[in-house]
């Protein structure tokens, strides 16, 4: 079938479920479910012969549907992918994935028996500032990386701790989970995977049995470091991210929309030192990283390549929070 008629099947029609649906290009949007019915038939109704469900089983069944996103709380997105790709569905299942890095295990095995790919929705990775970053550390304009540094952060609205992030049996954690995952997966992006992970997540201002700030030293096996901070208590949303290599560093600020315009900002160290040689590249589009992404994916189906990021990449970044979550005392498992 041609990668533009592919059927896709929306699981979760909240923003994130919405935002999918947006930036589906050619492709088909076949059906919406959502345990809210009234969530899938608003959204099914913009889009031509979409129909709707409150039973994920049946949108993923349909023989029309090719693809599968999972757009739902955490605790639900390993049992949809898992039934996806026992269907041989490709899917992309949004971060973190799951809620422990152990209910990915099956997921991986089942994906490697019947064929189906899996991508993870780390859209951040396809966010332009981004993408022109990895270029330039990739061309070797940098050097050798010696480190990162991180901040990644919201504050919460009225009635936050009751949202189902909330509640660990649905969330499987806090705000280390929630946006840490992103930091975590962009400094593997650049840097590799961090055999020494150090830590901790802290309950500073919600009343919630589940982190709302975490903070994280990461170290790969030649010691680059990466020095992460992720925060529900940081009142004015921000984004930063610092790519230090011995020959420049590269800052990333801002996603759009209330985390400011996008900007990378590449700091060229000169011959005898002193203030850098400074280039900026604005980005004030659109958020289109949802779009680049998906692309990306109908590019690994056409191509039956393996995803990146994929289940791995999530397994990975979740077992790190996992970590920390035991050196801070927190115990989402039960």
């Amino acid at each position: 079938m041609e990668k533009e008629h592919l059927g896709v099947a929306i699981i979760g029609c909240g923003l994130i479920g919405r935002k999918r649906a947006n930036a589906l290009g050619n492709a088909r949007l076949v059906c919406c479910a959502d345990i809210d019915k009234q969530r899938a038939q608003n959204l099914a109704g913009f889009y031509a012969n979409a129909r709707s469900t409150d039973d994920w089983r049946e949108a993923i069944q349909r023989p029309e549907v090719k693809i599968v996103f999972a757009a739902t709380p955490n605790d639900m997105l390993p049992v949809i992918a898992l039934e996806a790709v026992k269907l041989g569905k490709h899917v992309l299942v949004e971060k973190p994935a799951a809620r422990h890095s152990s209910e990915l295990d099956e997921v991986i095995s089942t994906a490697n028996k019947t064929g189906a790919l899996v991508r993870v929705g780390f859209n951040h990775r396809y966010h332009p500032s981004l993408q022109k970053a990895k270029q330039l550390v990739d061309s070797g304009v940098c050097g050798e990386l010696m480190f990162m540094r991180g901040r990644y952060g919201h504050g919460g609205r009225l009635g936050y701790e009751q949202e189902w992030r909330a509640d660990p049996r649905v969330s499987g954690g806090g705000e280390l989970l929630d946006q840490g995952v992103h930091l975590i997966d962009l400094s593997r992006w650049f840097l590799g995977d961090f055999p020494h992970v150090a830590g901790r997540a802290q309950t500073y201002f919600w009343n919630m049995p589940v982190d709302d700030n975490g903070f994280m030293l990461l170290q790969t096996a030649k010691r680059q470091t990466a020095f992460l901070h992720v925060s529900w208590t940081e009142w004015k949303n921000m984004f930063s991210l610092e790519i230090y290599g011995r020959d420049a560093k590269l800052q990333i600020d801002g996603l759009g929309g209330s985390y400011g315009q996008e900007k990378l900002t590449y700091y060229k160290m000169l011959p005898q030192m002193g203030p850098p040689e400074m280039t900026v590249w604005e980005y004030p589009a659109e958020d289109a990283s949802w779009q680049v992404e998906f692309n990306e994916f109908l590019e690994d189906i056409r191509l039956n390549r393996q995803p990146k990021p994929g289940l791995e990449d999530a397994q990975a970044a979740l077992k790190i929070v996992e970590s920390i979550y035991k050196e801070s005392g927190y115990d989402h498992h039960s």
